[in-house]
C-alpha cells in the first residue's frame, strides 16, 4: 500500500520560486533607492535626485524581463553664489597672467644667482675651519698596582695533617699482647692438668665416668675464665697505646692548624692595603677621565652653535631665493568658492523578504501534515482489517449510511499492472444502517474493490456484498 491517500502536495518549481525571489528582490532595492536619494535644500546649494530613465535587465536563470529606474543627482547654487564663482574664476585668470610674466622675470635672473653654500658669509662660520672637533686626550682604561702591594694569592705550602696515628694494625698489636700471656700462664696449666688427673685416679675415678667428667668440666671453666682476663688485659694494653699515639696526633694537627691562621692573617693583612692602593689609583683614573669629558663637552657646545650659526645663514639666503617662486605659486593657484556641504543622510534599508524559503516551508509543513494524516489513516485501517483478519466485512454500500469519502489509495491490481495504469481506491467515513449516526467507520465499499479484483468481493445469503481483509491487504493495496 502506497500510503499516500488525497492529493499530495505538488512540489514547489524551483524555476518559479527563483523567479519569485529575483523578483521581490529587484521591489526592494529599487524601494531602498527611492528611500535613500534625498533631495537636499541648504542656504549654500541644493542637490536634487531625478528619475531620468530606466534601464532593462534580464534575469539569466529565469528569462524574466525588470525595468529599473536610473537616478541623476543634480546640484544648483544660489544665484549670488554662481556670480561669485564666475568673478572668482575671472580673478584666478588675471592672477595666472600675473604669475607668468612674475616666472619669466624668475627665469632671467636666477641662474645669475650665487649658490647659498658658497657665499663666503657662510663659508666664514664653519666650526673650527674643518667641521671637527679639537683632538681631546684618549681616556685612562686601566690603572697599575704597586709591586710591593701586590696581593698574596699563596702563603706557603704546609705539611699534610695526621689522618692516622699508627702504621700498625692495632689488631696485631693485641694478639701479641694476648699471646704472650696465654705463653706466660699455660705451662702452669698443664702442671695443674695433669694434678687433677692423678688426684682422680687416686681415688678411684674412671676416665669418662660422671664424676670425671663433671671435674674436667670445673677445670675447663676454669681455664675459660682465665682466657677471658687475659682477652680483656689485652684490650686495655691496646687503647692505652692508642690513646697515646692519637695524642701525638691531635697535637701535631693543632700546630699544623696555628700556622695556617698565622699565614692567613699576614695574607689578609697584604690583600687589604693593595686594595686600598687600587682604589686610590682607580680614583685617580676617575677624576682624569672627568676632565676630559668636560673638556669634550665644552668643544662640542661650541661646534654646535657654530653649526646653528651657519644653518640660519643658509637658511635665510634660501628664503630670500624663494620667496619669489613662493608668490608666482600663490598667484597661479588662487582661491576658489567652497562648495555646499551636503549632509550624508542615514540609510535606511527595507528588508528583502525571503520568498522562496517561505515557499518551500509551506511546501514542506503540507507535506508533513499529508504524511501525517496519511499514517493516522494507514494505523486506523490496519486496525479495523486486523481486527476482523479471518473474515468477511460486510462493505455493501446499500447497507450504510452518511458516507462521506476521505481520500482514496493506490490500488494494484492482481496482475501488477504498470504504475501509470494504477487504480485509486476510495475510503469512506460511514454509518451502518441501524446504528446512530454518532457511530462512525472507515473504510472502502465492496463495489469498489470489486471494480478493482473481483475475486476479493463474495456475497452472502442475503446478497449482501462483503470484502475479503485479507485479499484487500496482501493484494490490492500492496505496494506495487
Amino acid at each position: 500500500m502506497s500510503g499516500l491517500f488525497g492529493d499530495t502536495p505538488t512540489p514547489p518549481n524551483p524555476q518559479a520560486t527563483a523567479a519569485a525571489q529575483t523578483g521581490t528582490n529587484v521591489a526592494t532595492g529599487v524601494a531602498n533607492a527611492y528611500l535613500n536619494n534625498v533631495n537636499q535644500v541648504t542656504p549654500g546649494g541644493n542637490l536634487t535626485f531625478d528619475v531620468t530613465g530606466t534601464h532593462d535587465w534580464t534575469d539569466p536563470s529565469t528569462g524574466q524581463n525588470y525595468s529599473i529606474p536610473s537616478f541623476t543627482a543634480t546640484q544648483s547654487l544660489p544665484d549670488l553664489v554662481q556670480r561669485t564663482v564666475g568673478e572668482t574664476q575671472a580673478a584666478k585668470w588675471n592672477l595666472s597672467q600675473l604669475g607668468t610674466i612674475e616666472s619669466q622675470q624668475l627665469l632671467n635672473t636666477l641662474p645669475n644667482q650665487t649658490s647659498p653654500i658658497n657665499d663666503p658669509s657662510v663659508n666664514a662660520l664653519l666650526p673650527g675651519g674643518s667641521g671637527y672637533l679639537a683632538a681631546v686626550g684618549d681616556p685612562t682604561y686601566t690603572y697599575g698596582i704597586h709591586n710591593q702591594s701586590q696581593g698574596i694569592r699563596d702563603f706557603g705550602n704546609l705539611n699534610d695533617p695526621r689522618f692516622n696515628y699508627t702504621n700498625q694494625d692495632p689488631l696485631t698489636e693485641r694478639g701479641n699482647v694476648e699471646n704472650a700471656l696465654f705463653q706466660r700462664v699455660q705451662p702452669q696449666n698443664d702442671r695443674d692438668l695433669a694434678n687433677l688427673q692423678a688426684h682422680l685416679a687416686d681415688q678411684g675415678i674412671k676416665y669418662g665416668s660422671p664424676a670425671y667428667q663433671a671435674a674436667m668440666d670445673n677445670y675447663n671453666r676454669g681455664i675459660t675464665d682465665q682466657r677471658l682476663a687475659i682477652t680483656a688485659q689485652g684490650g686495655q694494653e691496646q687503647q692505652l697505646q692508642e690513646n697515646l699515639l692519637k695524642n701525638q696526633a691531635d697535637f701535631y694537627n693543632q700546630a699544623q692548624q696555628q700556622q695556617y691562621q698565622q699565614l692567613l692573617g699576614q695574607g689578609q693583612f697584604y690583600n687589604t692595603a693593595a686594595q686600598q692602593m687600587t682604589a686610590a689609583q682607580a680614583a685617580a683614573a676617575g677624576f682624569y677621565n672627568t676632565a676630559q669629558q668636560q673638556e669634550l663637552q665644552k668643544q662640542a657646545q661650541v661646534f654646535d652653535a657654530m653649526n646653528q650659526a651657519r644653518n640660519q645663514r643658509l637658511q635665510e639666503l634660501y628664503t630670500s631665493q624663494n620667496q619669489p617662486i613662493n608668490q608666482i605659486t600663490a598667484l597661479l593657484s588662487g582661491s576658489q568658492i567652497s562648495q555646499p556641504q551636503f549632509i550624508t543622510p542615514g540609510q535606511n534599508r527595507i528588508a528583502t523578504t525571503d520568498i522562496g524559503n517561505l515557499i518551500n516551508q509551506n511546501f514542506q509543513q503540507q507535506l508533513d501534515a499529508s504524511k501525517q494524516s496519511n499514517q493516522n489513516i494507514n494505523q486506523l485501517l490496519g486496525g479495523i482489517f486486523g481486527a476482523v483478519a479471518g473474515s468477511g466485512v460486510l462493505s455493501d454500500k446499500r447497507i450504510k449510511k452518511n458516507v462521506h469519502k476521505v481520500g482514496s489509495v493506490f490500488a494494484a491490481t492482481p496482475q501488477k499492472v504498470a504504475e501509470p495504469d494504477r487504480k485509486e481506491l476510495p475510503i469512506y467515513r460511514y454509518s451502518y444502517k441501524g446504528e446512530p449516526d454518532s457511530v462512525a467507520h472507515i473504510g472502502p465499499m465492496a463495489q469498489d474493490v470489486e471494480k478493482i479484483d473481483p475475486g476479493a468481493v463474495g456475497e452472502d445469503a442475503r446478497g449482501v456484498k462483503y470484502i475479503d481483509p485479507r485479499r484487500v491487504m496482501g493484494g490490492i493495496m500492496r505496494a506495487a
